[in-house]
C-alpha cells in the first residue's frame, strides 16, 4: 500500500496549477556503442577524426575503449527532445564511421584478449592524461573486457518550482538545498527496492559471446558454438557476470543520506588496498593506475543509480555533492534495445519519469544491511531468471511470487502516470503503462525474450547483432540530416578540434602534481 514521506502530496499537486510545474523536469540520456568493422570484430582504428575531440566535444565522445562511443544529449524540459537529438548525434556520427558499425547491443562483439581492446586516447593535456590513466587502472583492476559493456543512462531531475511548492506541502523549514538532497536520496532508495522492474520490463542481454567470458565459469548454458544464454535472463549485463564490480562488495557506502553517501566515497578514494598495491601505480613515468586505493576516483564506484551534481572545473563528485546537494539523479540500469537503431525506445522515458515520481513520494525509510541483501538477491533474481514462471522475491523476508509484486507495484504507480498526463495533456504516460504491464503476465513479449528468440533464428548471439547492427547502421545513414543540424554538429566538431589543440599546447604542471591536487 502506497505511503507518503509528509502530506498528501499527490492530491496537493493535482490541484490546479500544482501539477504544471512537473513539465519542468529536465531530462537526457548518455547512450554507449561500440564500433565494429565489417566482419563483427572490435574496430581497432582511432576514434573518427570526423567526429572531432573525444575529449572536448559535449555530444560524441568514448567511454573506456577507444572503440566506446558514448553520445550525450544537452538537458531539456521537452520530453521529445532527448531521444530526436540522440536520433541526430547518430545519424551524423554513422555518416563518418568509414565502414565500420554500431554494435546493437548491450554486451559486446566476440573479443580477443584483453591487452588487444584499446584505451581511449585523450590526448597530451594533464585532464586527458588523467582521464587515460583512469581507465588503464580500471582495465588493470577489473579486466578491459568488463569495459566494453554498453548501455543507457537517464538523467532527470525536478524543477525549482516543484521543490518549493512539495517543502511547502511538507511544511519543512530547513535549508531547501538540504531539503531536495534528502528527497533525493529518498527516491534513490526507494528505487534500489523497486529497480528490478526495469531489468524485467527492458533487460534485453539474455545471451552473450562466450569469448566474454575468458572461460571463467557460469551457470550459464551453451546455445550454439559461441553463444552462452540464460534462458530466462533478462539483463546478463547487470548480473555478476556483466558490468558488475564484485570486489566493490565491501565498500558499504549508504545511500541513507547525502553524508553518509560522500564521506564513504572520501573513504574510499584515500583507503590503499593491499591488492591494488601489489600491482602497482607506475613502473617509472608510465602510469598503471591513478593510485592503489579501493576506488581511483568516486565514479569507479558501481551503482544502478547515483546522485550527481555538476561541480566547478576540476571539482570532485563528492566534493560538489557535500557542498551544493544533488542537482539530478542517474538511472544506469537500462540495456541497449539492439532492436532499435538508437538503443532506446520511447517508452522507457515514460516508465522511468513514472517510476522515480513513484519513488519520490513513496516513503522511503533508511535502508538497513538485512533489506539490502534482500535488495540485492532481487536484483539478481531478475536479472538472471526474471521470467522463469515461478519466479519469487523477496519482501520482508517473505517468499512472494513475482508478478501479483509487479502488479501491485503498477497499481501504485498509476496516481503518477495520472499526475503527468495531467501536466502534459493526454493520456500517454497511463497508455504507456498499461502496455509496458501486459509484459508481467506475457514474458514473451518482453525485449529479453524476443533478443533471446531472434538470437535462435539467425543461429547465434554474433550473427543477431551483427545482422541488425548492420541494417541500423545503414538505415541512420540512409537518414539524411537537414542543413541547418548538420551545420550545427560541423561547427561543434571544428569548435571542439580547437579547444583540444589548445589543451595540448598549453604549459602545465607535472602530471604528479596535477593528480595531488585533485585528491587535495
Amino acid at each position: 500500500m502506497l505511503k507518503f514521506t509528509c502530506c498528501d502530496a499527490v492530491k496537493q499537486f493535482f490541484k490546479s496549477g500544482q501539477t504544471q510545474v512537473l513539465r519542468g523536469i529536465t531530462r537526457g540520456y548518455e547512450r554507449e556503442c561500440l564500433r565494429v568493422d565489417a566482419t563483427g570484430k572490435l574496430a581497432a582504428t582511432p576514434h573518427p577524426a570526423d567526429l572531432g575531440s573525444k575529449l572536448t566535444h559535449p555530444w560524441i565522445t568514448t567511454d573506456y575503449a577507444e572503440a566506446l562511443l558514448e553520445f550525450i544529449t544537452p538537458p531539456s524540459q521537452d520530453p521529445q527532445f532527448p531521444l530526436q537529438f540522440l536520433r541526430e548525434i547518430h545519424q551524423f556520427s554513422a555518416h563518418h564511421l568509414q565502414g565500420e558499425t554500431l554494435w546493437a547491443g548491450s554486451m559486446p562483439c566476440a573479443l580477443g584478449d584483453d591487452k588487444d581492446i584499446p584505451i581511449a586516447d585523450y590526448g597530451n593535456s594533464n585532464a586527458a592524461r588523467f582521464k587515460t590513466v583512469y581507465r588503464e587502472g580500471l582495465g588493470l583492476r577489473y579486466g578491459r573486457k568488463m569495459q566494453t559493456i554498453a548501455g543507457a543512462h537517464y538523467n532527470w531531475s525536478l524543477p525549482p518550482e516543484f521543490w518549493l511548492a512539495l517543502k511547502d506541502c511538507c511544511a519543512s523549514t530547513g535549508k531547501p538545498e538540504d531539503f531536495i538532497s534528502e528527497r533525493y536520496f529518498g527516491l534513490i532508495r526507494n528505487f534500489l527496492r523497486y529497480g528490478w522492474l526495469i531489468h524485467y520490463l527492458f533487460g534485453a542481454s539474455p545471451a552473450i559471446s562466450s569469448s566474454f567470458l575468458q572461460g571463467r565459469k557460469s551457470d550459464l548454458l551453451e546455445l550454439f558454438p559461441g553463444t552462452l544464454y540464460g534462458p530466462f535472463a533478462t539483463s546478463l549485463r547487470m548480473s555478476d557476470l556483466g558490468y558488475q564490480n564484485n570486489a566493490q562488495a565491501n565498500l558499504n557506502v549508504s545511500f541513507n543520506s547525502l553524508a553518509e553517501y560522500t564521506q564513504a566515497l572520501e573513504v574510499a578514494i584515500r583507503t590503499p588496498d593491499p591488492f591494488y598495491a601489489e600491482l602497482g601505480v607506475r613502473e617509472g613515468s608510465q602510469w598503471k593506475q591513478l593510485n592503489a586505493n579501493l576506488l581511483q576516483i568516486e565514479n569507479e564506484f558501481y551503482a544502478g543509480i547515483r546522485p550527481k551534481r555538476i561541480g566547478k572545473e576540476g571539482e570532485r563528485p563528492a566534493k560538489a555533492l557535500q557542498k551544493y546537494g544533488v542537482e539530478y539523479v542517474e538511472v544506469r540500469l537500462f540495456d541497449l534495445n539492439p532492436f532499435i537503431d538508437i538503443g532506446i525506445a520511447p517508452e522507457q522515458s515514460t516508465f522511468a519519469d513514472v517510476l522515480l515520481l513513484m519513488c519520490l513520494f513513496r516513503d522511503s525509510p533508511p535502508i538497513t544491511s538485512r533489506e539490502q541483501s534482500e535488495n540485492d538477491e532481487n536484483k539478481s533474481r531478475v536479472v538472471s531468471r526474471g521470467r522463469q514462471p515461478d519466479l519469487q522475491l523477496l519482501a520482508h523476508n517473505r517468499e512472494i511470487p513475482f508478478r501479483p509484486l509487479a502488479h501491485e507495484l503498477f497499481d501504485d504507480m498509476q496516481p503518477f502516470a495520472e499526475m503527468l498526463d495531467t501536466a502534459y495533456g493526454g493520456s500517454r504516460y497511463s497508455t504507456t503503462m498499461q502496455s509496458l504491464r501486459g509484459r508481467i503476465d506475457q514474458p514473451d513479449s518482453t525485449p529479453s525474450a524476443q533478443v533471446l528468440a531472434a538470437t535462435r533464428e539467425q543461429g547465434g548471439f554474433a550473427n543477431f547483432a551483427l545482422k541488425l547492427s548492420k541494417q541500423h547502421t545503414q538505415s541512420l545513414q540512409a537518414q539524411a540530416l537537414n542543413a541547418s543540424t548538420t551545420a550545427q554538429f560541423e561547427a561543434s566538431v571544428q569548435a571542439s578540434l580547437r579547444e583540444q589543440q589548445q589543451l595540448d599546447g598549453a604549459k602545465e604542471e607535472p602530471f604528479e602534481d596535477f593528480v595531488a591536487h585533485y585528491y587535495a
